[in-house]
């Protein structure tokens, strides 16, 4: 088949690398030129055959995973998949390959050599096929710094349901590179709370709410089951459960509910479902809905329903995102009020919530 998707498999583990071998190469759009059996092979490997897509892991001999893709990037950017074993320690090295440039990571189901790559074989290819889509100078350029001041004037504190806006964004492929320019650029004193929904694996998002915390202005955490939403704070939905919106009746403040409901979701945490847990709560007018870089449609159908609804709605566009397939459906559909590049994201935000 012509035009196949050349894939360089980069991993010290050779049951790994003959793994991946198999479950890539079984497809008919995927030819592997190539394997490296540790960071610096991946690199000589990468600028030699410039295959369209490198799969790697992060903790290798010689060199480790984060200093090849770092090389990756600065020689010849090619879009890089980690597959990696999301240990403690390989969480936070995890995080800081998709800060440096990693389009997708992958958790290895079972540790470092993991011989039972088939049960994600499904999982890995297709986010092999969206990584040779990707804008790669997207996932690697530097958003420019702005020189202006807070947005806001001081607002008084305020707490629960009194808070005029809610901002929800959803994000997949790319978006921890992504969030990371964008959410530093909420002022401090944003009256409004933003809860975070993007696709990674579970025990992942914890540290990646960590990192943010360190970057950001605004307080950053793991969403917890039951917190009551407040403004001047980001909750990230865990990457094990769905994150709902909830008001108990006769209470006047909102929620955080995670449940695994419903099972039939393609995603776990799902955009779609906290979305629509947001609308019937709090209504359209109280929000804001942001779709950024990532493959596939969810949030789409939310995005247009609480467009309609009197909402404000957001999506990234085509130059800035990694994969825009999220953020085009909104628009294709009709869910987007607003389409900007990321780096002007933030700004919409402010003024979103300034408006409400």
């Amino acid at each position: 088949m012509e035009n196949r998707i050349r894939v360089l498999i980069a991993d010290d583990s050779a049951f790994v690398r003959k793994y991946l071998k198999e479950i890539l190469a079984g497809d008919s759009e995927i030819e592997i030129v190539g394997t490296a059996r540790d960071g610096e092979e991946a690199v000589k490997l990468a600028l030699a055959l410039r295959p369209d897509v490198v799969t790697i892991d992060v903790e290798m001999p010689k060199m480790d995973g984060l200093t090849a893709l770092q090389y990756i990037m600065n020689e010849n950017p090619i879009p890089v998949v980690v597959i990696s074993s999301l240990t403690q320690k390989g969480e936070l090295l995890t995080y800081e390959a998709l800060a440096l440039g990693a389009v997708d990571v992958i958790a290895k189901p079972s540790g470092p050599v993991s011989t039972d790559l088939r049960k994600i074989a499904e999982d890995i290819r297709r986010k092999v096929k969206a990584a040779a889509k990707s804008n790669i100078k997207a996932a690697t350029r530097a958003i420019k710094k702005r020189g202006a001041g807070p947005y806001f004037e001081p607002v008084p504190s305020v707490t629960s349901i009194t808070f005029k806006k809610l901002v929800i964004i959803g994000v997949s492929t790319g978006g921890p590179k992504t969030l990371t320019e964008i959410l530093p650029e909420l002022p401090a004193d944003l009256p409004a709370p933003v809860i975070v929904v993007q696709h990674l694996p579970a025990g992942f998002t914890k540290s990646f709410a960590e990192r943010l915390n360190n970057i950001c202005r605004l307080e950053v955490s793991e969403a917890q089951d039951g917190e009551i939403i407040t403004p001047g704070k980001i909750l990230v939905a865990p990457g094990h459960s769905h994150l709902k919106i909830e008001r108990r009746l006769g209470r006047n403040e909102v929620r955080v509910r995670l449940t695994d409901e419903p099972r039939d979701a393609l995603y776990k945490p799902s955009v779609e479902v906290a979305m629509e847990s947001a609308l019937k709560v709090l209504g359209g007018q109280r929000l804001v809905a942001i779709l950024l870089t990532g493959m596939g449609d969810d949030g789409a159908n939310a995005m247009v329903k609480i467009r309609n609804a009197g909402g404000i709605t957001i999506a990234e566009a085509e130059e800035t995102a990694v994969v825009w397939g999220m953020p085009r459906e909104a628009i294709n559909r009709g869910g987007a009020s607003v389409v900007v590049p990321a780096y002007r994201v933030a700004q919409e935000i402010v003024k979103a919530v300034k408006e409400g």
